[in-house]
């Protein structure tokens, strides 16, 4: 028991029992190998990113080598684009960046015309070198294609009078231009083109044209020697020519056009889709009402004439016979050529004791104000009876429409909830969401005489003779309401289709692509929108081609111009001035309503196909982008304007090649 009291009195004893510092002596030990790691996540986060780096520096590289490659049958890279790949390299990736050193890039041209590229980049250990370790050789690849993914393209185009005018014209130049043309009788007038054959080989299926189109009279501003329209033509050419040299072989590109004034052109359209999407279709209501007019009596032409015969009393009855004789349908009929009936009443005079026949001529009394008049043969035919007229007239329908139901006074609009007309995915399921021919031979603005015996437009119903003077009324259809561009059917719309260059240069080139009518941007923008609607009548022409996604979908809108509508011009709403679809009589010129409210529909249907992932560019012909223009594109970058016609393809090509921007492929 001494022994081991002893020993643990002895050093090594009270030092074993003793454990204060022990955890030093263990960190002490520790240490090298927590170096060892903390050092491996360093350098290896630091390889991370540089590997990281260096990729974003060679996708940059093959872009930019791609951008400016010359295209040709060479099989080594250009010296420009091999230079730009390796400027655009360096400046994304520094020598000495996080230390690293003997960095190299090289750019070359594969078989397949795209740019391919390999980086090496030698990173040096920072702590993993005290134990030893190697410095690390970074490798990367990558590759870059020019290359067009499927995409619809639909060009919204202005075609209104003032497009006759110079790019440079200001707004004063360009309508005392058009009020001079108009004024000496120098409006031109052109025979309507039939419809563009089919070309089975490309898919182009033609333009959608009424029967009643071809070889009608159109008239148009004569344009000036470098007009905006002419630009415009050339513009849509150049954007063609842009896409079509960037475009893979696999990749899917088609083009739609719309062309507005007061109103478009797509009624063959819309019922190359189903008839029942119009009024007067199958299984679709037969009536829509106009401002128009309708024979409500006669009014004698003269005094009667007398004429004696000696029958008697007894074989003399009380006769009344009209020739041409009425009908259940018509009547007060007349003859087509005079325009005048006769009423030949018989009766016994018993004064003369003769039978006396009393021959009236009788002429028309018409009732001006709106009436309901059925459709269905103007929809269906190529010629259709005129309701309006006593002289055998008939009429063919040019194509354009007026708009399905909608609300008027509006400011604001849900994109969840729009009304009929601006409702792109809207499938017509009722009369009241179905479109109604345009029928310009059957609307009329009507007038009164004031004290002074001058005319003025008025909304009560005036009764008159069609020997009344002055007139009491003028039919939209008369060949100076046409010159003047109170009524414009433009050329028709163009579904979308895969096209080749030269039909589009067809399309832009054609005797009917020509300037005539008022400035109304919801119309154009309505159409386009509802014609790219993945969900609406048009669903099957912008569809994803098989085997394949969604395709990208672009509205490139061009103007000239403000928004200019008029109470008096009969269009896409009827006559403002009687129907109020959009105004409701607020239309006052001193604080441009009616403009501002068709600026709203404007913006909603631009909203709306924001909300669909349309890509919209606009491209105003003018000093600056109107508000509306700027606020309607996707991106204020994306409201382009321009008072050149040069600028102006150059504006286009710019779109396109925002359109056709450049793909990693790898």
């Amino acid at each position: 028991m001494r022994s081991r009291a002893a020993a643990t009195g002895t050093f090594l004893g009270r030092l074993r029992r003793d454990t204060g510092g022990n955890t030093l002596a263990i960190m002490a030990a520790a240490l090298i190998p927590m170096c060892a790691i903390a050092g491996s996540a360093i350098d290896m986060a630091r390889l991370y990113v540089v590997k990281s780096r260096m990729q974003q520096a060679c996708d940059a590289g093959v872009l930019a080598g791609r951008k400016f490659m010359t295209d040709g049958n060479d099989a080594t890279l250009d010296k420009t684009a091999s230079d730009q790949a390796k400027v655009f390299f360096n400046n994304n990736l520094r020598s000495g960046w996080m230390g690293t050193k003997s960095i190299s890039f090289v750019p070359t041209k594969t078989s397949e015309n795209r740019v391919a590229g390999t980086a090496k980049v030698l990173v040096p250990m920072t702590i993993m070198k005290m134990f030893a370790a190697p410095d690390i050789t970074l490798n990367v690849a990558c590759e870059a294609r020019y290359d067009v993914a499927d995409t619809d393209i639909l060009f919204v185009l202005d075609t209104t009078g003032s497009m006759a005018c110079l790019p440079a014209d200001s707004d004063s130049v360009c309508n005392a231009y058009v009020s001079s043309m108009l004024n000496n009788n120098q409006i031109r007038s052109y025979k309507r083109p039939a419809q563009v054959s089919a070309d089975s080989a490309s898919g182009y299926s033609g333009l959608d044209q009424t029967n009643g189109y071809a070889g009608t009279t159109g008239y148009a501003v004569p344009e000036k020697n470098g007009s905006r329209i002419a630009a415009l033509r050339q513009a849509v050419v150049e954007f063609y020519k842009t896409m079509d040299a960037n475009v893979q072989a696999t990749t899917h590109v088609r083009y739609g056009f719309v062309t507005y004034s007061s109103s478009a052109n797509v009624g063959a359209a819309i019922q190359a889709k189903s008839s029942s999407y119009m009024l007067g279709g199958s299984g679709a209501g037969s009536t829509w009402s106009y401002q128009s007019r309708k024979v409500t009596n006669d009014f004698n032409d003269g005094n009667p004439v007398l004429t004696y015969d000696n029958r008697t009393s007894q074989n003399c009855p009380s006769t009344t016979v009209r020739t041409p004789a009425g009908t259940t349908n018509t009547p007060y009929a007349y003859n087509t050529g005079t325009q005048r009936a006769s009423i030949a009443t018989q009766y016994w005079d018993s004064g003369a004791r003769r039978c006396t026949t009393s021959t009236q001529r009788v002429g028309a009394v018409w009732t001006y104000k709106q009436w309901p008049w059925d459709v269905t043969s103007y929809v269906a035919g190529a010629v259709a009876p005129d309701p309006t007229e006593i002289n055998g007239a008939t009429s063919s329908w040019l194509g354009c429409i007026e708009e399905r139901a909608t609300t008027a006074r509006a400011m604001t609009f849900d994109t969840d909830d729009l009304p009929a007309d601006l409702d792109p995915d809207l499938v017509p399921n009722s009369d009241d969401t179905r479109w109604r021919p345009l029928w310009p031979d059957v609307e009329y603005e009507r007038f009164t005489l004031n004290r002074y015996n001058q005319l003025s437009y008025t909304t009560n119903t005036v009764v008159a003779n069609d020997n009344a003077s002055p007139t009491p009324a003028t039919n939209m259809n008369s060949v100076a309401k046409q010159q003047a561009g109170f009524v414009a059917c433009g050329k028709p719309v163009q579904r979308l289709t895969t096209m080749t260059q030269a039909q589009v240069d067809s399309y832009v080139n054609a005797v009917d692509f020509v300037p005539l009518g008022g400035t109304y941007h919801d119309v154009g923008m309505i159409w386009g929108t509802r014609m790219l609607s993945t969900d609406g009548i048009f669903s099957n022409d912008n569809a994803a081609w098989g085997g394949r996604g969604a395709t990208n979908k672009v509205i490139v809108f061009l103007t000239d111009g403000d928004m200019s509508p008029s109470p008096y011009s009969y269009g896409l709403y009827g006559m403002e001035y009687y129907d109020g679809r959009v105004t409701d009589g607020d239309w006052a010129s001193a604080n441009d309503r009616q403009k501002q409210y068709h600026n709203a529909r404007l913006l909603a249907e631009c909203a709306k196909a924001q909300d669909m992932h349309i890509d919209v560019w606009t491209v105003s012909i003018a000093p600056s982008a109107t508000a509306e223009m700027t606020q309607c594109a996707t991106t204020s970058d994306q409201a382009l304007f321009t008072t050149s016609g040069a600028d102006l393809s150059a504006a286009f090509v710019r779109i396109a090649k925002q359109v056709a921007r450049l793909r990693l492929s790898k």
